[in-house]
């Protein structure tokens, strides 16, 4: 008999993964990491994200135009690219591989398929935990940085300064609910598989002694 606790734990890592890699996805895909607005012109504001730069006008007219060259970017925008696309291919993947571990999925059989289906959490409890830290990693970078320009008292007050955008809330969102997901998948892994195993009966043969012929031969004289 399944624990069903362990199986509520399984279905809420994959919920939370699912929810985590959307958000990682569209944190990746999101223009505006970065947001800057002047006060000498308030009708539009200007976004940065990963793949591109826009310019968002009053009425809620963007226009957006992609970065021509790898070259040109700094290297924050070249190293948050490369850990979120790894970590999007590594959430994805964690999530992928989960699924035969679930208790609800009939696979692994055997007398040792609940050792191959922890197994199998564990690996996508680390993929997830290994994601989640890839998404924080550049997130927190580049919000560290902007937090240093924007308090630098070397540039003048009236210099525009850029903050945060709504892409980097949900990146740090993302890295989290990755983190919540390997932990679950963790818990629902420390239940006590090995009392779910099914009982084996060893049956052993009834084991006869030879009678004495001594006695034998007394009882026939009898």
């Amino acid at each position: 008999m399944s624990n069903p606790c362990s199986a509520i734990l399984e279905l809420l890592g994959m919920a939370v993964g699912v929810g985590a890699w959307l958000c990682s996805l569209g944190a990746t895909i999101m223009p505006n990491w970065l947001t800057l607005s002047t006060e000498l012109l308030v009708v539009e504001s200007y976004e940065v994200g990963l793949w591109e730069s826009c310019v968002v006008q009053e009425g809620a007219v963007t226009e957006c135009r992609a970065f021509e060259s790898l070259l040109g970017l700094s290297l924050n925008l070249t190293l948050a690219r490369i850990c979120m696309c790894i970590s999007d291919a590594i959430g994805i993947l964690g999530l992928l591989i989960a699924v035969p571990g679930l208790r609800l999925v009939k696979s692994c059989g055997g007398s040792q398929g609940w050792r191959v289906k922890r197994g199998i959490k564990i690996t996508a409890g680390v993929m997830g935990l290994t994601a989640g830290i890839l998404e924080l990693f550049p997130v927190s970078n580049i919000a560290h940085e902007t937090v240093l320009k924007f308090h630098d008292h070397t540039v003048p007050h009236t210099v525009p300064r850029w903050e945060f955008g709504d892409a980097l809330f949900i990146g740090w969102a993302a890295g989290f609910f990755h983190i919540i997901s390997a932990v679950l998948f963790f818990v629902s892994c420390c239940g006590s598989e090995e009392n779910e195993m099914h009982i084996e009966y060893h049956h052993h043969p009834e084991k006869f002694q030879p009678e004495n012929s001594s006695s034998k031969k007394r009882v026939e004289y009898v």
